[in-house]
């Protein structure tokens, strides 16, 4: 099986087979370094994000069973399909891992990214979304099964033996697949089409970065550290709109070559000093941007217009270089820029010895952020239902995002969080998504002026309502909630806990977001004080009454008790910025009488004009001469560190 040693394929003094131009700093680590970085080395540990010998030893058993599985699956085709024996016994199918596992930075319980490349007669829609998928289902070691066909890169989830496995399937140009196949040459590219090439460049990605950081060990160090600090935030999540695995990945391995002698503790600190500094859209990159005779499209503002338009350009490494944080968004860039001068304001802290490594990693308070929240609630009939409804509500909740940003002209701030909550006291499968609102900071509203997201939601609503694979019970209710009103369930122990001291640093946050107009946290209390209450950014909200959807309604159940909430739409308006609908979708939703109003600000909608793709929209103040600087990696230049 090849890849399935992931974590020890690269040596930690293997060098970068490409050539990378940047301006390096060569200091190395001081004694209060070396200190510094034994105390967030023991942190780590004591934070559990290793595995245990144990389960490192079944991950490599459950990889090898996956080997066997395909590789029977492979041979039991071919036989079908009437090939000589010889390519009966020739036939194979090989398992390669990529992401966290293949990196070395997975912990405890976290999933296994796999590809399964095979031969090129056995295809991906039916014999591995079908065939091997009915095999597994007939496993009992196998729980969970979730194909998901229709996504950006077709994956097969589940878990075997208590692993979850992510695995993904690719058919390359040849009858026989060698065992010793090297995933990393662009032959393997040959005569595939796009779908196939995404799904090999995780594997493709995954080699190349190993390549190309001066040291192994360091960078595995720090990324173990920043992607548990980005969970602790809550800015990691690719499908919401954040940044995933393979992105944090990217911007360590770049902050490594620009320190080659820094130990992890330097590495931390430099990563919040360069990303506070880094200026968006300027791609991050690890080498050069490279064509190949074989015509895939490569990432390149200059010939392709989309490409104009990502706020967050993180290039991949292999052909063919793609920017892997296409999902960024206006509003999720604005949250981790925030969590970044974040991070290095208790990193310069902890330079100082004013705090600890603890300190970085306190958990973001998102529930005492804002005033003003969006609750998307999901049910289903049971929990496999469940488990496939939220995967399409949450692969479309950055939708959401995006809509709201294009219809309110970008004034209306989201922040989805990037969390599950669940409401076990409901009588059927239930989980919660959740999303802050607020005013776009420094911006003062005008008196009576309203953002209605009505239709917004409706849009949302219909596109979720497109599930091919919908079935009856699949709800999803959409709802207004300001922070007094928050539901018990999303907080620890089921109940809103009493406001605690905060931070220095935290503080400086809710300094700065005063200053900024924010309604969050603190500044709550500032705003009330200086503000007229008539043009506070939110005010009470009013319950009218409840209109059913349908007759065929009547037997589904409300997510919430909020009176109003269950099976209608009840109008909810609060002052000086929003009108929202409560909204709940399925079955009978397609079929209902019902037509709300949908009134928007006339200048708002005289400035939209035409319904325009949601990326025109969002980046059409983007210059010609801004697109064009996209192609620059503008590292912000610090010739002599004042700090070590």
């Amino acid at each position: 099986m090849a890849g399935s040693e992931g974590p020890n394929a690269s040596s930690p003094t293997q060098q970068p087979s490409k050539k990378y131009d940047t301006t390096i700093f060569l200091s190395g680590p001081t004694q209060s370094d070396l200190q510094r970085n034994a105390e967030l080395e023991k942190f780590l540990i004591d934070s559990r994000l290793y595995e245990s010998t144990d389960e490192a030893a079944k991950r490599v058993e459950v990889l090898g069973r996956i080997d066997r599985i395909v590789k029977d699956w492979v041979k039991q085709l071919t036989s079908q399909r009437g090939y000589t024996d010889q390519m009966v016994e020739d036939a194979n199918a090989v398992i390669f891992t990529f992401g966290s596992y293949c990196l070395g930075v997975h912990g405890p319980g976290a999933d296994i990214d796999t590809l399964c490349v095979g031969p090129s007669y056995v295809n991906r829609e039916e014999d591995f979304f079908i065939i091997l998928h009915d095999m597994l289902a007939e496993m009992e070691e196998v729980t969970e099964l979730q194909p998901v066909p229709d996504a950006h890169v077709p994956v097969m989830k589940f878990k075997l033996r208590g692993i979850s496995i992510d695995l993904l399937y690719a058919s390359i140009s040849l009858l026989v697949v060698p065992e010793d196949l090297d995933i990393s040459h662009e032959s393997v590219l040959f005569d595939v089409d796009e779908q196939t090439v995404r799904s090999l460049n995780g594997c493709r990605v995954a080699d190349q970065i190993l390549k190309l950081v001066p040291n192994v060990e360091h960078f595995r160090t720090t990324l173990r550290c920043l992607k548990f600090w980005a969970k602790r935030r809550g800015v990691y999540s690719n499908v919401t709109g954040f940044l995933g695995g393979v992105n944090w990945a990217i911007l360590v391995a770049r902050i490594c070559q620009l320190y080659p002698n820094a130990i992890p503790s330097m590495l931390v600190s430099r990563f919040f000093r360069v990303y506070t500094q880094w200026r968006w859209p300027n791609p991050v990159t690890l080498c050069s941007i490279e064509e190949n005779e074989l015509g895939f499209p490569t990432w390149d503002p200059r010939k392709n217009p989309r490409d104009r338009f990502h706020h967050m350009p993180i290039i991949t490494p292999a052909y063919p270089c793609m920017n892997s944080s296409y999902n960024v968004s206006i509003s999720t860039l604005r949250v981790m820029t925030e969590q970044f001068h974040h991070g290095n304001r208790i990193c310069e802290e902890i330079e100082l010895n004013k705090t600890q490594w603890s300190a970085l990693f306190e958990p973001y308070l998102f529930f005492e952020a804002y005033k003003n929240y969006l609750q998307v609630d999901i049910v289903a009939a049971d929990s496999d239902d469940l488990l496939a409804w939220k995967g399409w509500v949450e692969s479309r909740f950055r939708q959401l995002t995006l809509k709201i940003e294009r219809d309110t002209n970008g004034m209306l701030q989201c922040h989805p969080y990037p969390k599950e909550y669940v409401d076990t006291s409901k009588p059927c499968p239930h989980c919660a998504f959740f999303m802050g609102l607020q005013r776009k900071e420094g911006v003062r509203g005008q008196e009576g002026q309203q953002f209605d997201i009505r239709g917004t939601v409706d849009e949302f609503r219909q596109e979720i309502n497109m599930y091919m694979f919908w079935k009856p019970g699949m709800d999803i209710y959409v709802c207004h909630v300001r922070r007094k009103q928050l539901p018990p369930f999303v907080f620890p122990d089921g109940y809103k806990r009493p406001r605690p001291l905060r931070h220095a640093s935290q503080q400086d946050e809710r300094n700065d977001e005063d200053a900024g107009g924010s309604g969050s946290g603190s500044a709550e209390r500032h705003i009330k004080r200086k503000i007229d209450p008539k043009t506070e950014d939110v005010g009470p909200i009013k319950q009218v009454k409840q209109t059913a959807i349908s007759p065929s309604r009547t037997g589904s159940v409300s997510p919430s008790n909020n009176a109003g909430r269950s099976g209608g739409t009840p109008d909810i308006s609060f002052s000086n910025g929003n009108r929202l609908e409560c909204w709940a979708t399925g079955d009978a939703d397609k079929n209902s009488d019902v037509r709300l109003p949908v009134r928007q600000l006339k200048s708002e909608k005289d400035s939209m004009g035409d319904m325009r793709v949601v990326e025109d929209v969002m980046h059409e103040s983007i210059t010609r001469n801004e697109c064009t600087s996209m192609l620059v990696s503008e590292f912000p230049r610090v010739r002599n560190e004042v700090k070590p």
